[in-house]
């Protein structure tokens, strides 16, 4: 995933790179909790060792460790799933519903639907090299977030809605809303409460984006190795309602697919735990006696058109290259049954769902007839594709689907860094296939929309539409819905501007897929799969 701020202006790639993690790889730190090397794994720290309670949980996770880990800025996978565990927020949502729950702060706000919101702050409460949390660090990470001079992505889902953060004693703040937003309490999660006296430090926010983490969460990093491993420990002077209960924990990042499942695999696994799980070894797993169990939610294949060239920017030639893609093949052979269809932008699951009024069923007759209503003969078209391997197995049916409709069609994936490099460089392309997932930053229907369409996010600047008639109006009406207070006239604002960007397919998924988890219940108890990237041990536990 790779949008900045929905509503502000884009920054800088080489900065926007830092901010979502998604990209390029990290400097070494040189931080006495983030202790980094460039050896082998072989020869570094990896947290092995241990019996008995104070035994080390390893984990395999299927994304690089080498993104930001500012979470103000990163939406990498591995970093936003080791910063639960290391940061709080005010709030913290649970993994699965997303409901909010009190963390560094004492209760959740009794008055969800007022615009001022007040929280007292964990007595006792501790960061990891030993300082008090304070009410000065929460105010110093809100004013990060707000800055109009500083871009980060957290920006995109406070700056609509939160006015400001006061102190109003060393252990109480007030939150002051610009309007009645009841799910800002749910995105307070995205706001994990830094100390001041470390990132204010000249340099302390490139640090944070190379990996120094200190927080006040139940685990503190002990050791970050950059694409390799980083490892945990669990935190004696947490406080907090949600105790650690590993005393070690090593997350190994291990992109490619075959060596993470062997990893976990065999009766010398060395790991309990890995996510990302390739669909074709389910049933490997299973009968080695690992649980394999998935969460459905919004990780998509989606299409993006470049509007700007012909006939791109046409409605209906994107439409009929929707209708003409064989979803229930790809479903089948590529996704071996773990997903479906997209009948909205939005996920089936998500509570804001509705079936939007324009699905692309498979309908070739309808894909040709409005591709010759549109004037359009002959087209060629080469996909540009991210190389992500579940993409890669799709793109062929796509190929098939457009081929029949007379579309000759070439494939050209390539390295994530390189497709989107073209982007940043406003190079000419047609259609791009990647990969998304708003879901690690919530199920709050408003936050994802906004993720993917506004006047100013990087998403528009590469599809170049954002100054279409269609689009502008189309951002008016999200701003509407965001301010409107009641939950089902919203609900209904949001479904309506969902089919807008239906009918328009400029940026829109084509399926929406399972991601699976494996996990050893003969050690492991607690462990719950997540729809979205990464793992969540909070309520995990030794079996």
């Amino acid at each position: 995933m790779r949008d900045v701020t929905p509503d502000v202006p884009a920054p800088h790639r080489r900065s926007f790179l830092k901010y979502t993690g998604a990209l390029g790889a990290a400097a070494a730190v040189s931080a006495s909790l983030s202790a980094c090397s460039s050896g082998p794994e072989s020869t570094n720290d990896t947290g092995d060792g241990g019996s008995g309670a104070n035994r080390t949980l390893t984990a395999v996770i299927g994304y690089g460790n080498d993104g930001s880990w500012d979470p103000t800025q990163t939406a990498s996978a591995f970093c936003m799933a080791a910063n639960h565990h290391i940061y709080e927020g005010l709030l913290d949502t649970d993994p699965i519903s997303r409901e909010p729950y009190a963390a560094l702060a004492t209760e959740v706000p009794g008055n969800p639907d007022g615009t001022s919101w007040k929280f007292t702050l964990r007595a006792g409460a501790t960061f990891h090299d030993g300082k008090p949390v304070t009410a000065d660090d929460v105010v110093f990470v809100f004013e990060r977030i707000l800055d109009p001079d500083t871009q980060t992505l957290a920006k995109g889902f406070f700056a609509s809605w939160l006015k400001e953060v006061r102190k109003i004693d060393a252990r109480n703040v007030e939150l002051v809303l610009k309007f009645p937003f009841p799910d800002g309490l749910s995105r307070l999660t995205l706001a994990k409460i830094m100390p001041k006296h470390v990132f204010s430090r000249p340099g302390g926010w490139e640090e944070a984006i190379k990996g120094k983490a200190i927080g006040s969460g139940p685990y503190r990093q002990t050791a970050h190795h950059p694409k390799s491993n980083t490892t945990f420990e669990a935190f004696d002077g947490y406080n907090g309602p949600r105790r650690p209960a590993f005393r070690k924990m090593n997350w190994l990042t291990i992109v490619d697919a075959a060596p993470r499942v062997a990893k976990i695999s065999g009766s010398s696994a060395g790991a309990q735990i890995a996510d990302n799980i390739p669909y074709a070894n389910i049933g490997q797993l299973e009968s080695g006696g690992m649980t394999v169990a998935g969460g459905a939610g919004m990780n998509n294949l989606f299409l993006m058109f470049n509007t700007r060239r012909k006939p791109f920017d046409d409605p209906r030639v994107r439409q009929a290259l929707h209708y003409a893609i064989d979803t229930e093949k790809m479903v089948e052979v590529a996704l071996k049954g773990h997903g479906k269809p997209s009948t909205s932008f939005l996920d089936e699951a998500n509570p804001s769902y509705r079936r939007a009024k324009t699905v692309y069923d498979h309908d070739p007759d309808r894909a040709r007839a409005l591709l010759e209503g549109a004037g359009v003969r002959r087209l060629s078209i080469d996909i540009l594709a991210v190389n992500v391997s579940w993409i890669v197995d799709c793109l062929p049916t796509i190929k098939a689907s457009w081929d029949a409709i007379g579309v000759e069609t070439t494939l050209s994936p390539q390295e994530t860094t390189a497709v989107f490099t073209k982007m940043d460089q406003k190079q000419d392309y047609q259609v791009v296939a990647a990969a998304s997932n708003p879901n690690q930053f919530g199920l709050d229907a408003d936050l994802i929309m906004h993720y993917n369409y506004g006047p100013g996010n990087l998403w528009m600047q590469y599809t170049r539409w954002a100054s279409d008639p269609v689009a502008r109006q189309l951002f008016k009406d999200m701003e509407r819905a965001t301010r409107e207070p009641d939950p089902a006239k919203k609900k209904t604002m949001v479904q309506d501007y969902i089919d807008v960007v239906a009918e328009q397919a400029v940026l829109y998924p084509v399926v929406h897929n399972e991601l699976m988890t494996a996990w050893d219940p003969a050690r492991l108890s607690g462990i719950r799969a997540q729809p979205y990237p990464g793992i969540n041990l909070l309520q995990a536990k030794w079996a």
